[in-house]
């Protein structure tokens, strides 16, 4: 009997080692297919260009440091910087300020087409603000005669905050509904309560929303492509980095272009270390409850 017992904790023990080695090998794998892709462009922004055309290895044989400084300049890197962080950043408060009063309503009020609403918004989500209804889009910025600036890229993208919406939704359940029935009776009204008292508590959710606003803001090729053909000094970083694809002499660049990409993510680096603290709120706030 003893034999037995000890036959299936020994069993159980190597299952565990067994499902543990497993589980261990499927990260190990993830991170790798994770991470290879980046170890690539920072080798291959390290390179000439001859050896990116030649293959070679995944190392370069000497380290190309100066194409840092090549594609800083032969691409305006500073004035495609600040456009690009004027666009997000923008493009990321006003999301937040139009989805965070948009889902602060539907979760706290009730209103005809109410369900209707939330199903256009739901909707959306499944139709790219891209290719689809880029040319309704351009058309509808004409009019508004703001075809050839940055602002009818950020309008665009603003509307097209239904992710967010929901994200904060989710947050908006978990403010309890007596804070703004103790507002109420002390006389603070409904625009007010949600500015002084709903928003404060929501700044966790609205961490995390504005990190996802941010990037793909940041990220945005379609649009700002489009919307500043007639304006080169308009374009964001990520049209800008496509210039880099052919030089002078009509040659390629790849090397110089991979050096612009790993410059274009130190932004985003930065924010994703900025709101690192969001996500860790986030995560022990639903675990202390």
């Amino acid at each position: 009997m003893n034999e037995q017992v000890g036959s299936g904790k020994e069993s159980a023990r190597v299952g565990k080692v067994f499902a543990r080695t497993i589980m261990w090998l499927f990260l190990l794998a993830t991170a790798l297919l994770t991470l290879f892709p980046l170890v690539m462009t920072i080798s291959g922004s390290l390179k000439t260009g001859a050896e990116m055309m030649s293959g070679g290895g995944l190392f370069p044989k000497a380290w190309q440091f100066s194409n840092y400084a090549e594609a800083w300049k032969q691409t305006n890197f500073a004035r495609y910087t600040w456009n690009s962080a004027f666009l997000s950043t923008t493009v990321t408060i006003g999301t937040l300020l139009v989805a965070a009063m948009a889902a602060y309503v539907v979760d706290r009020r009730d209103f005809p087409g109410k369900s209707l609403y939330v199903g256009i918004q739901a909707s959306t989500m499944f139709i790219s603000v891209g290719a689809i209804v880029l040319r309704p889009q351009f058309d509808l910025m004409v009019l508004l005669h703001l075809n050839t600036t940055l602002w009818g890229v950020i309008l665009i993208l603003i509307s097209a905050h239904s992710s967010t919406f929901f994200i904060l939704m989710g947050f908006f359940k978990a403010i309890p509904r007596d804070l703004d029935e103790a507002a109420m009776v002390d006389g603070s009204g409904f625009i007010r309560t949600f500015f002084k008292i709903i928003l404060p508590l929501l700044t966790p959710g609205l961490g995390v929303a504005g990190l996802f606003a941010f990037r793909h803001a940041w990220n945005e090729y379609i649009l700002p492509m489009v919307f500043t053909m007639t304006n080169p000094n308009l374009q964001t970083l990520t049209v800008g980095l496509a210039n880099l694809r052919y030089g002078s002499s009509a040659a390629m660049q790849i090397h110089l272009m991979m050096a612009g990409a790993c410059l274009s993510i130190l932004p985003m680096l930065i924010v994703y270390v900025l709101a690192n603290k969001t996500f860790i709120q986030v995560t022990a706030g639903s675990v202390k409850g």
